[in-house]
């Protein structure tokens, strides 16, 4: 670990709030950071394939997963998402003004190193499996592990 680190939980499945945490990610990342991403209840989202399958899902995590799909592709605003068109209308913007999109913010992160974990317990809640996440995911850790690591880390951030 160098000698600075932060850790960023993910708690929104939000797209706005996914792209404020991966910014801030690669920022860290950039500036020599050992940076941590602890994925947990709505923000497994983020890291979640985008599938519907049921699994061994209960009914009621399985209805869960399809309300709130996950998957990078599939996030929507915290605010003005207006039906998707608040959606479309910044990743549009987003492209206009030359600025990654959250799956490439995503795979800038990998390639600088930022470590991706998915909380345990939340993913037990939702019936999710470590299958049911993109391949991007290190770990699969429970909250004892985050606070470890944010114990040690110089800034430590909640989104």
């Amino acid at each position: 670990m160098s000698e600075e680190s932060m850790t960023i939980i993910v708690f929104s499945g939000e797209f706005d709030k996914a792209l404020a945490a991966f910014n801030l990610a690669n920022t860290g990342a950039s500036m020599g950071m050992d940076v941590t991403m602890f994925f947990t209840f709505w923000g497994l989202g983020v890291v979640k394939k985008g599938s519907l399958s049921r699994g061994n899902k209960g009914f009621m995590q399985w209805m869960m997963n399809i309300m709130k799909r996950g998957g990078a592709d599939h996030l929507k605003l915290s605010q003005m998402n207006m039906l998707g068109a608040g959606t479309g209308t910044i990743k549009s913007l987003m492209k206009k003004y030359k600025m990654p999109s959250l799956p490439e913010s995503m795979a800038l992160a990998k390639e600088q190193g930022v470590r991706f974990v998915a909380c345990t317990t939340s993913m037990a809640l939702m019936g999710l499996e470590e299958d049911d996440f993109v391949g991007d995911v290190d770990e699969f850790v429970g909250a004892a592990t985050y606070l470890s690591l944010a114990s040690e880390g110089k800034v430590n951030l909640f989104i």
